[in-house]
C-alpha cells in the first residue's frame, strides 16, 4: 500500500492506494469517530461493493442512499434524497457520510457532507480510475445545473480517500479510458516525465496491469496534492487542473449530461485548448499532434461534436474561471507546462470551434 498525504495544515489527510483495502476494516474505521454512517452509492457499484464495506462497519449504525448511475443525476433533487436519509434517521452533526462510487457519487456525497448541520465528515471510496486520480482528491464537490456543469458547490476536504485498485477490475473499458484522459492531463500541465512515461507503457495501462495502473494513480495523485496543498480554493496555481474542461464542460452541457463521459469531453477539450496554443503561437503544431495522438492510444475520442461555436461560447461563458465576463481556458506553452488561465481572442477561439476537426 502506498500512502500519500494532502497537506492542509490541521485539514490534512491521507490517500491509501493499493489492492484489496476494502479488506482492511482499520483503514476506514480509523476514519469514522461516530456510531453514525450514511453510505451513498449508486445502482451499478452498490450491488458489487456496498456489502463489503458495510460489513467492515458491522460496530456502527449504517444506512445507505442509491442514486441512480450517470452524470445526468448529479442533480439537487437527487442530493435531497441524502438530506432526507439524514433527517429521518436522525442523524447529528457527528455523523459519517462515506462516498462510494465515481466522480458523480463522490461530488454529490462530498457537497451534501458539506451542506448537512454545515459539515459532517466524509470519506472518499473511489471506484473509477478517473475518482481515484482526480475528483477523489481536493476537496471539489458539487452538482450540476442544466445551465452549467458543477456550478452550485463547495470547497469541502474529506477525512481520507481509500483508493482500491482491486475495484478496477470491474470497470468498463470505456470508463478506464475515462479515467486515462486525467491521468495524461498531469503529465501534460507539469510533469513531463510522467508524460514520457505514459507514452510507453499506456498498453500497461489499457490492458490493467496492476503494477503500472498503481503508478499511474500515485503519480498522479502526488501531482494534484502538491497543487491543492499550494492552492486549495484555486485562486492561483490549481486552475491549471482544468486544462481541456472549460471546452469539456460546454461539450458535457451542451450535448446533453451522460452523452459523453467527462472524460471523453476533457480528451477532446484538451484537443481543442492544444489547438488553441497552437494558433497564439504558444505550442508547435508537432506538440499537438503528439497530444492528440497519445489520446488516440488511450481509446478516447479527439474529435469534437458538431455544436456551433456560438454555443461553445454561450456554454463557455458560465465558468468559474471566467473574470469580468471575458472567457479564460487552460493553454499550453509546452509538453508538461501549462499557463495559468488567460482570456482569449474571440476570434482565434472561434477558429478553433469552427475549424479543429481532431
Amino acid at each position: 500500500m502506498r500512502e500519500l498525504i494532502v497537506d492542509l495544515k490541521d485539514r490534512s489527510y491521507p490517500i491509501y492506494i493499493g489492492a484489496e483495502l476494502l479488506q482492511q476494516k482499520s483503514l476506514l474505521t480509523h476514519h469514522i469517530h461516530s456510531k453514525q454512517v450514511l453510505v451513498v452509492s449508486n445502482d451499478v457499484v452498490a450491488p458489487l461493493y456496498l456489502e463489503q464495506v458495510t460489513q467492515a462497519l458491522t460496530d456502527y449504525t449504517v444506512k445507505h442512499v442509491i442514486i441512480p448511475d450517470g452524470e445526468q443525476n448529479k442533480t439537487l433533487q437527487q442530493v435531497n434524497r441524502v438530506f432526507d436519509s439524514l433527517l429521518e434517521n436522525k442523524y447529528s452533526r457527528n455523523a459519517t457520510l462515506i462516498a462510494l462510487g465515481g466522480g458523480v457519487v463522490g461530488d454529490m456525497g462530498g457537497f451534501a457532507a458539506a451542506c448537512y448541520q454545515r459539515g459532517i465528515a466524509y470519506i472518499q471510496i473511489p471506484t473509477t480510475l478517473l475518482a481515484q486520480v482526480d475528483s477523489s482528491v481536493g476537496g471539489k464537490t458539487a452538482v450540476n445545473h442544466p445551465l452549467g456543469k458543477n456550478m452550485i458547490g463547495a470547497f469541502y476536504q474529506p477525512q481520507c480517500v481509500i483508493a482500491d485498485t482491486t475495484v478496477l477490475n470491474t470497470l468498463p473499458d470505456r470508463e478506464l479510458s475515462a479515467g486515462i484522459a486525467e491521468v495524461i492531463k498531469y503529465g501534460l500541465i507539469r510533469d513531463p516525465e510522467f508524460l514520457d512515461w505514459l507514452q510507453t507503457n499506456m498498453h500497461s495501462l489499457l490492458t490493467r496491469e496492476a503494477e503500472a495502473l498503481a503508478y499511474a494513480i500515485e503519480r498522479s495523485c502526488i501531482n494534484k496534492a502538491e497543487i491543492v496543498s499550494e492552492d486549495e480554493r484555486e485562486s492561483g496555481i490549481r486552475a491549471i487542473l482544468n486544462l481541456g474542461h472549460t471546452f469539456g464542460h460546454a461539450i458535457e452541457t451542451g450535448m446533453g449530461y451522460g452523452t459523453y463521459l467527462h472524460g471523453e469531453a476533457v480528451a477532446i477539450g484538451t484537443c481543442q485548448a492544444a489547438d488553441l496554443s497552437c494558433r497564439l503561437g504558444m505550442l508547435p503544431a508537432s506538440d499537438m499532434l503528439k497530444i492528440n495522438e497519445l489520446f488516440r492510444q488511450a481509446r478516447l475520442p479527439v474529435t469534437p461534436p458538431e455544436m456551433s461555436a456560438d454555443k461553445y461560447i454561450d456554454l463557455m461563458s458560465v465558468d468559474k474561471k471566467n473574470v469580468d465576463g471575458n472567457i479564460r481556458v487552460i493553454l499550453l506553452e509546452a509538453l508538461g507546462k501549462a499557463a495559468l488561465p488567460q482570456s482569449v481572442d474571440t476570434q482565434v477561439l472561434t477558429q478553433t470551434l469552427t475549424e479543429y476537426n481532431g
